[in-house]
Order: C-alpha cells, then sequence, then structure tokens
C-alpha cells in the first residue's frame, strides 16, 4: 500500500489514515460471522407406511381421490387411509396402460390434507394425473360485482 508521508513544510496531513478503521471493520465482519447460527431449518414429515390390506376396487379406467371437509380420504367413493392410499396408486402404476387419476378436493376440506395426499401421488410416480372440480371454484375467481 502507498502511504504518504505528508511535506517536510510543516503543514498538518489533510489525509485520514484509514488502514485501522478498515482493520477494525474487517475484525467486526468476522465476529458477527462467526456469532450467527447457523441455518437449521427442517420440516418434519410422518411418512406413511404401507398397509399390508390388498387394493381396493381399482379401476383400469380412472380412479378418483376425494378429500372430503371431514378429513377423509376417498378412493373411488371408499374410504381409505394414507397406506391404504400407497398402495392402491402402485398398483394403478402396474396396470398396463395406466389408469387416470383424478384428484378432487372438497372447498371446506383442510388444506394440510390435500398437501399431504398430493405430495403421497407425487412420491408415487402416477404419471396419468388431473385435477377435477375447479368449476366450483369459479365464483372465488370474480371480484364482487363483476
Amino acid at each position: 500500500m502507498a502511504m504518504s508521508g505528508g511535506s517536510d513544510d510543516g503543514e498538518p496531513m489533510m489525509e485520514m489514515n484509514v488502514t485501522p478503521l478498515i482493520d477494525v471493520m474487517l475484525v467486526l465482519l468476522i465476529m458477527m460471522i462467526l456469532s450467527v447460527p447457523p441455518a437449521t431449518h427442517a420440516v418434519n414429515i410422518d411418512l406413511p407406511v404401507p398397509s399390508e390390506t390388498p387394493p381396493t376396487d381399482i379401476d383400469p379406467i380412472k380412479n378418483k381421490i376425494v378429500i372430503t371437509p371431514d378429513n377423509q380420504i376417498l378412493w373411488n367413493g371408499g374410504a381409505i387411509n394414507d397406506g391404504q392410499l400407497v398402495t392402491n396408486l402402485e398398483a394403478t402404476k402396474g396396470l398396463n396402460p395406466e389408469p387416470e387419476l383424478q384428484y378432487q378436493p372438497d372447498a371446506q376440506a383442510s388444506y394440510d390434507l390435500s398437501v399431504k395426499v398430493l405430495n403421497i401421488i407425487k412420491q408415487s410416480g402416477v404419471t396419468k394425473f388431473g385435477f377435477v372440480g375447479n368449476e366450483q371454484f369459479r365464483s372465488f375467481d370474480k371480484a364482487p360485482g363483476a
């Protein structure tokens, strides 16, 4: 680094020495970085356990999953749990051609359960998937008075 030594004529030096300021700022920056706790954001997920019960009424053309307002999962009209859902989805993937899977959550259904079921469907690797019943939400899209 270049430093000016001033002149010999007795005048005071007009430039401020910023080297100590930079040193202090770097030390403070390092102390701040070391004092910040590491980000440990974790989302706990309870993965469904596949049940040993045989798949219930799997249609070779299309199957419909409905989420009811009272937090039930219906497979083609019959109530099932998470494990049975995983088993049914695996069974549908084994059919040739793979049947279409339709998903219809009720407007009053639990958002948490709806997302949980969507995650199970995504993890199963089903390729023919569609949402049905979206027309029931059309009235929410319109502005009042439109």
